[in-house]
């Protein structure tokens, strides 16, 4: 199983996202090795809302060739794991940085065909709160991409890093990983995407079909035949 792990901050051994995280791709990669990008230091630039994304232009967006390999990565990848330490009760702003250049690929734009045959796991841990709404800031996008089935798995772990934490919480929230990978796996076989993604896809449709609002869009779901009689994921 291919597998892109994005981790919202460069901390590694310290962190407890980052932990999780490499044991549920470790466990699942096999044959392949595991895609890791880290943020900021492999992703950095800002959405400036050029809006060219938007006019079917993507490759002029100032961040596409840094963007590119995390792209690229994703696309050929069945898995895609968020490591997400919860940050003032949200997301990193970093994360929220790369999760702006996906916009133009939402359902309601021009979404990714390939998304609707994935998995996607978010994983956050926290000193105290906030896991939930933190893991939301991803999910809605993971939601918007189409990405067939998502698992999350939250964690309050009442320490400042990895190391912090005993050694029986430790394996405790690594079996609780683990138990994901397997059902992860397991899913993986006769693969169909939820009903929540194949309602939007085709609340998505009717609007293009009877709205037309951006050009681009329309003729993104006219060359895909999504307009007519074919569906992402099929």
């Amino acid at each position: 199983m291919q597998i892109t792990v994005i981790c919202s901050t460069s901390r590694r051994e310290l962190s407890s996202t980052y932990n999780l995280a490499k044991q549920v791709a470790e466990n699942l990669c096999m044959n392949d090795k595991p895609n890791y990008f880290f943020l900021p230091k492999d992703f950095s630039h800002f959405c400036l809302g050029c809006m060219q994304c938007f006019s079917g232009f993507h490759e002029k967006c100032p961040g596409y060739e840094e963007l590119k390999p995390i792209k690229d990565s994703i696309n050929k990848s069945q898995l895609i794991i968020f490591a997400v330490p919860v940050y003032v009760f949200h997301a990193p702003g970093q994360l929220k940085c790369l999760l702006d250049h996906f916009g133009w690929e939402w359902l309601v734009h021009q979404p990714n065909g390939l998304m609707f045959k994935k998995q996607a796991l978010v994983i956050s841990t926290a000193a105290g709160a906030g896991m939930k709404s933190t893991i939301k800031d991803v999910k809605d996008s993971l939601d918007f991409w189409g990405v067939g089935r998502v698992y999350t798995y939250k964690k309050p772990i009442a320490a400042a890093n990895w190391t912090e934490i005993p050694p029986f919480k430790q394996k405790k929230m690594l079996s609780k990983v683990e138990k994901i990978a397997d059902r992860i796996l397991s899913d993986s076989v006769n693969f169909h995407p939820r009903i929540k993604v194949k309602l939007l896809f085709w609340s998505c449709r009717l609007m293009q079909k009877r709205f037309h609002f951006n050009p681009p869009d329309v003729d993104h779901w006219k060359k895909n035949g999504w307009l007519n009689k074919e569906r992402p994921w099929k």
